[in-house]
């Protein structure tokens, strides 16, 4: 493993556990992820699935740390390898048909939204609510971190990849 790579992953976890910390609870103390915008822009920067195994544990278990929300701890543990596996897979698929530019917002929208699922169902079903919230806390969060986490990757996705390309070349290993 790079340890260059390591460090930039390293970085973005940092990046963004301070965010997903300092966002505000939205509903039953249930907060927008913006740990995953910068998941999925490690992911995006590195395809490698070792890279992205790694990203996926330090991301559920950042994220479960700084999570208020019931049943949070394990769903984040859960979710952030699911819904990684899940972005890297369809970023394989479109990567050579699709100009990232334009694919990866709609991947981190996708994305999202398949996180925000898995970890209702899972939050929901520990906590023992699965009968009425799902459809209330998807639209009252996971669509609205759907949203953010997308504006930040149409603005922050070009700034990195610019950042990148005029840096010393990283070899993907």
């Amino acid at each position: 493993m790079n340890t260059r790579i390591l460090i930039i992953l390293s970085l973005l976890v940092g990046i963004g556990a301070v965010l997903h910390a300092v966002v505000p609870p939205m509903l039953f103390g249930v907060k927008p992820d913006m740990l995953l915008s910068m998941m999925f822009l490690g992911i995006l920067l590195f395809p490698k699935a070792k890279y992205v195994l790694i990203l996926s544990i330090a991301t559920g278990i950042i994220s479960a740390l700084t999570t208020s929300a019931p049943g949070g701890q394990i769903a984040n543990i859960i979710d952030k390898p699911i819904t990684a596996f899940v972005f890297f897979a369809l970023f394989l698929l479109v990567k050579n048909k699709v100009k990232i530019t334009l694919s990866a917002p709609v991947l981190a929208a996708f994305g999202t939204m398949v996180s925000g699922s898995i970890f209702l169902s899972v939050a929901l079903f520990i906590v023992g609510l699965m009968e009425g919230g799902f459809l209330a806390l998807f639209v009252g969060i996971v669509l609205p971190a759907t949203a953010l986490n997308t504006i930040i990757m149409i603005v922050i996705y070009p700034i990195v990849q610019g950042i990148m390309k005029r840096s010393k070349p990283i070899t993907v290993a």
